[in-house]
């Protein structure tokens, strides 16, 4: 089955800066797939390689088995793409834009009549098609942003930073919005700088830092990778010599420390053992009051990649 997206050594320079060195990515079918890295890491070239609006100085892109680069309209009905911060006509009706794409794409008139009402509507802007887009929300325009991407029901879709600038509620519209377009089946490229967002709602992760892939893989598999112990946060209504006891005879912790009724447990594994820990408390006589994480997320493992492959590009020069 050829993959989605699959980059091979795929290089862009600009002058003395490589932007892109040598990329090799995989993305599965079916899969939201997140595309990671600091500012300046490649990301935007990428994506700009993989819709056509650059080409590569070496290596190869391809989309579903076929090159991109070139002038390939086939290649290009078989995606959407939303770039970052989506600029589109105050002047312009939601549902005229939408049209107007539609046109381009080749679409009938019977096919856009079909289409535009079911993505105001998946979009969360049903009853606003006729409103002006300069009376739109930044929210409201990044879900616009989305819609116009589907409108061709394509098989995959490129986001470039898709929640960029919003508040924390259209944070969380675009998020529920991107898990409904994944489960109409279509795969989900997605780039951004927000590690919750990605940790949210992606399935597999890539983490590149000037042109370089670190790390390429399920978002678990990523997430297991940090060497860093992992801790528990725990407060409990008292805390006893039993609780202690039974907490400290657990394979998998390493060391307790306590501060009134606070614990924290360093934990030997990167397995979710936080149902083991709340029953033995709960058995010793115990009532939680609170328990966190910490030392696993994506975002520990990000800035422990990135820092070692600064640490290791420093140490070259």
């Amino acid at each position: 089955m050829d993959m989605a997206i699959e980059t091979v050594d795929l290089t862009k320079r600009y002058e003395q800066l490589t932007a892109v060195d040598k990329l090799n990515l995989k993305v599965s079918p079916g899969a939201i797939h997140g595309f990671l890295g600091p500012n300046g890491a490649g990301k935007t070239t990428t994506i700009k390689i993989l819709v056509g609006l650059l080409r590569p100085d070496g290596g190869a892109a391809r989309i579903f088995g076929e090159e991109v680069s070139g002038d390939k309209p086939n290649v290009r009905l078989k995606f959407g793409f939303m770039p970052e911060l989506p600029k589109f006509p105050k002047h312009l009706k939601a549902r005229e834009l939408l049209d107007i794409y539609g046109r381009t794409y080749g679409m009938t008139q019977q096919q856009r009549g079909d289409q535009i009402p079911k993505l105001f509507e998946m979009a969360g802007l049903k009853g606003r098609e006729n409103d002006l887009i300069g009376k739109y929300s930044k929210g409201m325009q990044q879900r616009l942003g989305i819609a116009q991407a589907l409108l061709n029901d394509p098989q995959l879709v490129i986001m470039d930073e898709p929640s960029l600038g919003l508040d924390p509620v259209g944070m969380v519209e675009v998020r529920e919005l991107i898990k409904n377009v994944a489960k109409e089946g279509m795969t989900i490229f997605l780039s951004s700088h927000l590690l919750f967002e990605v940790e949210q709602v992606c399935s597999h992760v890539t983490i590149i830092n000037k042109g370089v892939a670190l790390v390429s893989d399920r978002i678990e598999n990523v997430s297991s990778k940090n060497k860093a112990p992992s801790y528990l946060m725990i407060e409990v209504t008292k805390l006893t010599p039993g609780i202690l006891g039974s907490l400290r005879k657990l394979p998998f912790i390493q060391d307790v420390t306590t501060q009134n009724n606070k614990l924290t447990l360093m934990l030997d594994t990167t397995e979710d053992v936080r149902s083991q820990v709340s029953e033995t408390i709960t058995n010793s006589g115990g009532t939680i009051v609170s328990m966190n994480s910490a030392g696993h997320s994506l975002e520990d493992v990000f800035l422990q990649l990135i820092g070692k492959s600064g640490e290791e590009r420093g140490a070259k020069q």
